[in-house]
């Protein structure tokens, strides 16, 4: 009876591993999405308006079949464009770059220019 009632624990936690695995995940939970891999160079799709008054452009460089933003370009007004790299996350998204990241949940992020300067952010949709 051992056997057996090992065997049947192992069944059901394999099917709930499986049914767990064909739901998906929400754009939250991985990183922003486009609509899909034609918006790489659109800096217009997803653009960052934030309470300092500027406006932030994501302009998608890699992005995956299903349209999620791998890596981007940031552009930070004069200055030209910050190269960033999706950072896996438990909940929301983190894009960094190099003294620059983004962390958000959904439409809100907060945009950090080192350890001591941030600034809340909205996401316009183009």
């Amino acid at each position: 009876m051992g056997k057996r009632f090992g065997g049947a624990i192992a069944a059901v936690f394999t099917v709930l591993a499986l049914g767990a695995g064909t739901q998906p995940a929400a754009s939250a939970d991985l990183g922003l999405m486009t609509s899909g891999p034609a918006a790489v160079g659109n800096c217009s799709e997803i653009v960052f308006t934030c309470e300092n008054g500027r406006q932030y452009p994501l302009c998608p460089i890699a992005v995956t079949v299903t349209g999620e933003v791998v890596t981007a370009s940031l552009l930070m007004g004069h200055h030209g464009g910050m190269h960033v790299r999706l950072v896996p996350m438990g909940v929301g998204y983190r894009y960094a770059g190099r003294g620059v990241w983004l962390d958000g949940h959904r439409d809100n992020a907060l945009l950090n220019f080192g350890k001591h300067s941030q600034v809340a952010c909205t996401i316009m949709r183009g």
